[in-house]
C-alpha cells in the first residue's frame, strides 16, 4: 500500500517543478513588463535583475506556507489517503490551468488558480466522505474552512478595484507635475521623486519583505516593526539627496536606477507572495507522507492530518532550489514573453495593429468614457484644462518616431510608477500574510496608468478595453475552471484509485507537450512581425517585400483556386474543407498586410507620393483575391454540405477548362513578377480578355440549361456565384500587375 503514496509523492514533486516553470512563465509579466516596455537596460540585464530578485524572494515566502496547508480546508477533518488525493488533484490541474494561459499569452492569477483548486479537490472528497459516512451533503461546510477562503477572495478581488484607482491617481498626478517632457524638470524634482520611490521599495524590501525569512530572529523583527517610520524618514533623506547628486553631478538617468531598483523588488514580492502556490501543496504532501512513514502502523483510511494545523518553517534549502528552478525557467521560457508581450502591447502608448478585437461591451464602456470626460470638461475652468492638456500633450520628437530603431512602448516615467505603486500594493497585502494576486495588481495598475496616461486614444480605446476585459474575464474562468477540473479529478482519483492518479498524472504531461507545439507556432508567426516592426524600411526594401507577399499570395491562389473547383466536381467535401482552412490563412495574412501600411508608408521618405500610393492599391488588390477565394468556396461547402445535386457533366468539363485558363494566367502574372519584365502584361491583358469571354460563353450555356430544366435553382446559385468571382479574380490579379508595374516605376520619381 505504501508504494501507492510514494508514488503520489514523487508526482507531487515533479509537478513541484513543472508547476514552477509554468508558474514563472504566466508571472514574469509582474516584474518584467515595465523594464522591457521602457527598454531600461538590454534584455540579459534585466533578466538578470529579476532573477536576483527571484532568487532573493524565494528565501522570504516561508511564512505564507500556511496557505496551502489550512488555509482553504480543514486538514483535521481528512484522513491521509484523502489528503494525498486532494494535492494530487489541485497539482494536476494547477500545471493543465496554467500551461494553458501560457500558451495563448493570457495572464491569469496563480493564486486565484490554486484557492479554487484547494477548494474544490477538498469539496469533492468533502462530498465524497460526506456520502459514505450517510452525513448528507448539507455537512460539507464542516471541511472547508469557509471564513479564510471568503477573506482570500475578498481581497483579490478589492485589489483590483484599488490598484486600478491607484495607479490612475497617482499616473496623472505624477504626469501632471512632470509632464511628458520630464527630462526637463527632473534635475529640480528628480531627487525628490527618486528618493520617494525608492523609499517606498525599500518599505518592503527591508521592512515587510523580512516578515517572511525563516532566518531572521523574532526580536529582530519586532525592532524593524517598532521603528519602522523613522527608518523610513531616514530612507527618504538618504535617498533623496543620494539621487539628487548623482542627477547634479554626474547627470545620471535615476529613473533607470528606479526601474531596475523595482524590477528586483517586484521579481522578490512574486517569489515571496506567490512562491506557496506552486511549492506549498507538493511540501505539505511530502510532510504529510513523512508523518505517515514515522506511524505506519496506522491504516492510510484513518490516519488523521491534524499535524498540518501546526505552524510551520519550510527548510531555506527547498525554497533556494525552487528560486534556482524559477530563475532557469526565466531564462528559457519563450511562454513568458508572450505573457509579457500581451500587457506591453495592451499599455503601450503608441497605435498600431491590435492583437483583440471590439465587442459590444468594450464599445458601451468607451461610450461611457467619454461621456465622462464630456462632463469634467464641462465642469473644469478653461485654466485647469489648458494646463492639463500641456501636461499631457507629447513632444513631437517623442521615441514613436519613424527613425527609431528599438521602439520604446512606454517612457521611463511610466514605467517607474508602475512598478513603485505595484511594489507598495503588494507589500502591505504581504505584511498581513494575505496571499494577493500579483498578476492582479500589477496587470491593474499598469492599466491605471496607461488610461491615464491617454496612451488609449480614439484609435486604440476601444480594442484595449477589448483586451482588458478579455483577460479580466480569463481570470473569473481561471476561478471556475480550477474549482471545476479539480473536483472532478479528485472525484476521478478517488473513485479509480491508483490506476486513475497514473493515468491523470501523464495525461497531464502529454497536453502539456501539445501545448508547447500550439505555442511553438505561435511565437514564430509574433517572431515574425516583430522583426518587420523592428527591420530598416526603404523603397527598395518595401519594393522587395511586396513583391514576395504578390508572388506566395498568387501561387497559394492558383493551387486554392483548383482545388475548390476540383474538389466541388468531385463532391470532396473534407477535403474542400481543408482547402478553406489554408483560404482562411491567407486571408488572416493579406489582413495583416494590410493592418501594417501605417506602419509602412509612415517609413518611406517623404518624397516617396505615388509609390505609396501604389503600394496601398496593391494590397487592396491582394486583400480583394483573399476574398474572392473566401465568396467562392464557402457556397460550394455549403452546396455539398446540404447534399445538392452535384454538377452538371457539361459544367464539370467548362469548369476544367476554366482552371487551365486561370491557372494560366496567374503563372504568366508569376514569371513576370519575377522577372520584372513589364512588356509581357499586354499579352496577360489579351489573356484575360479571353478568360472574360470563356466567363460569358459559360454564363449563356448556364442560362440555356436553366431554360430547358437541366438544373436547378440550387446549382443555378452556386454556378453563377462561381463565375462572378471567378471574373473579380481575374480583375482583381491583374490589376494588381499594373499597380505592381507602376509601383516599381515610381519608387524613386519624387512627389509632384
Amino acid at each position: 500500500m505504501e508504494y501507492i503514496y510514494l508514488f503520489f509523492v514523487v508526482a507531487l514533486l515533479i509537478l513541484a517543478v513543472a508547476d514552477l516553470s509554468v508558474g514563472v512563465g504566466n508571472d514574469a509579466v509582474n516584474f518584467l513588463n515595465s523594464a522591457i516596455g521602457a527598454r531600461v537596460a538590454p534584455f540579459f540585464f534585466i533578466m538578470l535583475v529579476a532573477a536576483l530578485g527571484v532568487l532573493v524572494g524565494s528565501v522570504f515566502s516561508s511564512g505564507m506556507m500556511e496557505v496551502a496547508r489550512s488555509g482553504i480546508f480543514n486538514p483535521d477533518q481528512f484522513y491521509f489517503s484523502e489528503i494525498m488525493i486532494i494535492f494530487l488533484a489541485v497539482m494536476i490541474t494547477d500545471m493543465i490551468l496554467l500551461d494553458a494561459f501560457n500558451t495563448f499569452g493570457l495572464q491569469t492569477s496563480t493564486t486565484v488558480s490554486i484557492v479554487f483548486e484547494l477548494l474544490g479537490a477538498a469539496v469533492a472528497i468533502g462530498m465524497v466522505k460526506s456520502i459514505s459516512t450517510g452525513e448528507g451533503l448539507q455537512e460539507i461546510g464542516q471541511y472547508i474552512n469557509s471564513g479564510r477562503a471568503l477573506a482570500i477572495i475578498s481581497a483579490i478581488l478589492l485589489s483590483v478595484v484599488i490598484a486600478f484607482t491607484v495607479g490612475t491617481l497617482v499616473q496623472f498626478l505624477t504626469r501632471l507635475i512632470f509632464t511628458f517632457q520630464y527630462q526637463r524638470k527632473m534635475p529640480y524634482l528628480g531627487g525628490i521623486w527618486s528618493g520617494l520611490a525608492i523609499s517606498g521599495i525599500v518599505y518592503f524590501l527591508i521592512l515587510k519583505g523580512a516578515s517572511g525569512a525563516a532566518f531572521i530572529k523574532p526580536e529582530t523583527l519586532q525592532w524593524i516593526d517598532q521603528n519602522a517610520a523613522l527608518l523610513m524618514l531616514y530612507c527618504f533623506v538618504f535617498f533623496t539627496i543620494l539621487f539628487q547628486v548623482l542627477i547634479s553631478v554626474f547627470k545620471t538617468n535615476v529613473l533607470r536606477i528606479v526601474i531596475l531598483t523595482g524590477t528586483f523588488a517586484l521579481a522578490m514580492a512574486f517569489a515571496s507572495n506567490d512562491l506557496v502556490n506552486f511549492i506549498g501543496v507538493p511540501l505539505a504532501g511530502l510532510e504529510s507522507y513523512m508523518l505517515f512513514l514515522s506511524d505506519s502502523s496506522i491504516d492510510p483510511g484513518s490516519y488523521t492530518m491534524e499535524s498540518l494545523l501546526e505552524p510551520v518553517q519550510t527548510p531555506t534549502i527547498y525554497l533556494v532550489i525552487a528560486g534556482v528552478i524559477m530563475i532557469i525557467t526565466l531564462a528559457f521560457s519563450k511562454k513568458a514573453r508572450s505573457v509579457t508581450q500581451t500587457e506591453i502591447d495592451l499599455a503601450r502608448q503608441s497605435v498600431g495593429y491590435e492583437r483583440f478585437s471590439t465587442s459590444p461591451l468594450s464599445r458601451n464602456i468607451l461610450r461611457l468614457g467619454l461621456g465622462i470626460n464630456k462632463f469634467f470638461l464641462w465642469i473644469l475652468p478653461g485654466f485647469a484644462i489648458s494646463r492639463i492638456k500641456k501636461s499631457f500633450s507629447r513632444p513631437d520628437n517623442d521615441n514613436h518616431s519613424k527613425s527609431a530603431k528599438k521602439t520604446t512602448y512606454f517612457d521611463q516615467l511610466r514605467a517607474s510608477i508602475n512598478l513603485v505603486v505595484a511594489s507598495i500594493l503588494i507589500a502591505l497585502a504581504t505584511s498581513l500574510t494575505l496571499p494577493l494576486s500579483t498578476t492582479y495588481v500589477t496587470f491593474m495598475v499598469a492599466m491605471g496608468t496607461s488610461l491615464s496616461d491617454r496612451a488609449w486614444g480614439r484609435e486604440s480605446a476601444v480594442y484595449r478595453i477589448s483586451g482588458v476585459i478579455t483577460v479580466i474575464g480569463g481570470w473569473f474562468f481561471t476561478a471556475f475552471a480550477a474549482f471545476s477540473v479539480a473536483f472532478t479529478l479528485a472525484l476521478i482519483i478517488s473513485w479509480g484509485g491508483f490506476v486513475a492518479a497514473v493515468i491523470a498524472v501523464f495525461g497531464a504531461f502529454a497536453i502539456v507537450v501539445r501545448t508547447y507545439h500550439v505555442h511553438k507556432k505561435r511565437a514564430r508567426k509574433r517572431a515574425a512581425y516583430d522583426e518587420k516592426q523592428e527591420k530598416e524600411w526603404n523603397q527598395d526594401s518595401i519594393m522587395r517585400e511586396c513583391k514576395l507577399n504578390i508572388i506566395e499570395t498568387l501561387e497559394e491562389t492558383s493551387t486554392l483556386y483548383r482545388d475548390v473547383n476540383t474538389h466541388l466536381i468531385n463532391e470532396d467535401r473534407r477535403n474542400l474543407r481543408q482547402s478553406m482552412k489554408r483560404i482562411e490563412i491567407l486571408n488572416q495574412r493579406t489582413k495583416e498586410m494590410k493592418a501594417d501600411v501605417y506602419i509602412t508608408v509612415q517609413k518611406l521618405q517623404e518624397d516617396a507620393v505615388d509609390s505609396s500610393h501604389y503600394y496601398i492599391q496593391i494590397l487592396d488588390y491582394l486583400r480583394e483575391i483573399a476574398h474572392c477565394l473566401n465568396y467562392l468556396s464557402d457556397p460550394a461547402y455549403t452546396h455539398l454540405d446540404n447534399n445538392h445535386p452535384p454538377l452538371h457533366a457539361s459544367q464539370v468539363e467548362k469548369l476544367h477548362n476554366l482552371n487551365k485558363i486561370v491557372a494560366g494566367i496567374l503563372d504568366a502574372i508569376i514569371e513576370t513578377l519575377k522577372t520584372n519584365d513589364f512588356e509581357r502584361i499586354n499579352q496577360i491583358i489579351r489573356d484575360q480578355k479571353q478568360g472574360l469571354g470563356y466567363l460569358q460563353e459559360m454564363k449563356k450555356c448556364q442560362v440555356k440549361m436553366i431554360q430547358q430544366n437541366e438544373v436547378g435553382t440550387r446549382n443555378s446559385l452556386l454556378y453563377f456565384n462561381l463565375l462572378a468571382e471567378s471574373k473579380n479574380l481575374l480583375l482583381f490579379t491583374v490589376n494588381m500587375l499594373k499597380a505592381h508595374r507602376d509601383f516599381v516605376v515610381h519608387r524613386h520619381s519624387p512627389a509632384e
